[in-house]
């Protein structure tokens, strides 16, 4: 593929992403005022919920179909699903209809991270791809920042419905650009697609994300509703396992689960995908909550990440061919571990917000390196007709990790926060124990309404609990390091 046609094809991509990222923060600054119009204050977790329900089961699939069907093919399903949601949730009357319109956006947006990624695996040399995942990755901590803004601005001047239908003209010149510009060679064959097994995958991962997203917030960890979800979990995940051995073209061949190499950069897909959310999630929180500064700041201090992220990803490809893949691993999460010892002594009531944004720019240095890593290490060790199952088996992993930690780590500091409320008394409220403290602090109309000893204590105690849950990913990151030891240290030929 030419140089040109080349450029045009990865606008695309990169557009692709930014719509698909972009949809969690986005949305999150509108419900307020969707709710107002359509009511269903019960049902708005369900908003996000279903999205990240629908996106994180069909990513392995449409892994395993861009192998099938062609790139360009799936890659063109997903974006016109995708648009189809989008139109669907602005044209919305009830609160179900938009659940269930996020679905549909949500199953196409599984399609958007794993093909794109194949696809630049399929158009860039080895040296060259890793400084363009860079760029991808760099396109996620961007949405972060601009979701928000576009979000409010967009919700006090052109309505809610914008937020969605914004997408669909943007998306369109997206799809058009990849249908005109990519070209790829498809070998005609007739295949047996696992239907069972997709199924199957899909009912078992459904089951886990819904089990971790609603447990321990709408749903107690030892409710029937928690249990039952974790049951259908494994039930669904034996099943598929026990289909994957017999089908004649598996969805997800196993082996792709137990090469070591493979199986190690996908397992520490899953550990970078949990200190990323960690990172992301509480660095803004502290620098709002226990800092008190205004969310501007907050968003620039986890907007450093976008810095060192892109910086490493582009170093990698050439530090992979210079020296292996573990050098490569090890350096990038020995840095994340060193970022996460010296954060929580960063994160002190008295901190300043341009060191945690500091320490944020020497995680993404870290994460940028590892992850791009993780992610050529599992195309480059398949042959082509698998390199998208592949790259949707790693995207899956980083996803699942997310997820995973989202519970863990609001797990760990809800009980540390929990734990200080009971401890203290006179906080002038009747149950001080169910006091929602991170609400409360990121409130500015709430948080003027404290007394300074109720705000040094709340403050206090928020850093404390994300403080905690900082050592929980420092201990990940440690382990991240320890399986980088086991990685194959050959250094791969130009790809």
């Amino acid at each position: 593929m030419d140089i040109r046609r080349r450029r045009f094809v990865l606008a695309s991509l990169l557009v692709a992403m930014f719509l698909s990222a972009m949809e969690g923060t986005i949305v999150a600054t509108a419900m307020p005022t969707i709710i107002g119009d359509l009511g269903g204050f019960a049902l708005f977790a369900w908003v996000f919920s279903l999205f990240l329900l629908a996106q994180v089961a069909s990513i392995p699939i449409y892994g395993r179909l861009s192998d099938v069907w062609g790139r360009k093919r799936v890659f063109s399903i997903g974006i016109l699903i995708f648009l189809l949601g989008s139109l669907l949730c602005g044209f919305s009357h009830s609160m179900t209809m938009l659940i269930i319109s996020r679905a549909v956006q949500g199953m196409g947006a599984g399609a958007v991270q794993p093909v794109a990624s194949t696809i630049v695996g399929d158009i860039y040399p080895l040296r060259e791809r890793a400084r363009v995942q860079g760029y991808i990755s760099s396109v996620w901590a961007l949405a972060s920042i601009v979701g928000p803004t576009l979000g409010g601005f967009i919700v006090q001047t052109i309505g809610w419905p914008w937020i969605f239908w914004i997408n669909v003209p943007i998306g369109f010149v997206t799809w058009l650009g990849i249908y005109m510009f990519h070209r790829e060679e498809i070998t005609h064959k007739k295949h047996a697609i696992d239907y069972i097994g997709s199924l199957t995958l899909v009912i078992g991962t459904a089951a886990l994300i819904l089990g971790l997203v609603q447990g321990g917030v709408v749903w107690a960890w030892t409710s029937w509703q928690s249990i039952v979800a974790f049951v259908v979990f494994i039930l669904f995940t034996v099943l598929f396992i026990a289909r994957q051995k017999v089908a004649p073209e598996p969805i997800l061949p196993l082996y792709l689960l137990t090469e070591r190499n493979v199986a190690l950069a996908n397992g520490i897909a899953l550990i970078i995908g949990g200190i990323t959310y960690g990172i992301s999630s509480f660095t803004p929180t502290f620098a709002q909550g226990v800092l008190g500064t205004s969310a501007v700041v907050a968003g620039l201090t986890i907007a450093s990440l976008s810095v060192g992220w892109p910086i490493a990803a582009s170093l990698s490809g050439k530090l992979i061919l210079s020296r292996g893949y573990r050098f490569s691993f090890m350096l990038g999460l020995i840095v994340t571990f060193g970022a996460t010892v010296l954060y929580p002594f960063l994160l002190t009531p008295n901190s300043s917000p341009w060191w945690l944004a500091l320490g944020t720019a020497l995680f993404g240095f870290g994460l940028g390196l590892s992850s791009t890593t993780s992610l050529l290490l599992v195309q480059t060790a398949v042959p082509y007709e698998q390199r998208g199952v592949s790259t949707g088996v790693n995207m899956f992993a980083r996803t699942l990790g997310s997820s995973l930690w989202v519970a863990v780590l609001g797990s760990v500091m809800d009980s540390v926060i929990a734990h200080h409320i009971r401890m203290k008394d006179g906080l002038g409220v009747h149950h001080p124990v169910t006091l929602d403290v991170t609400n409360v602090l990121l409130d500015p109309s709430a948080r003027v309404k404290l007394g300074s000893s109720q705000l040094h204590f709340l403050t206090h105690a928020l850093a404390a609990g994300i403080d905690q849950a900082f050592w929980f990913v420092c201990a990940t990151a440690l382990i991240g390091v320890v399986l980088t030891v086991f990685v194959s240290s050959k250094i791969p030929h130009q790809a």
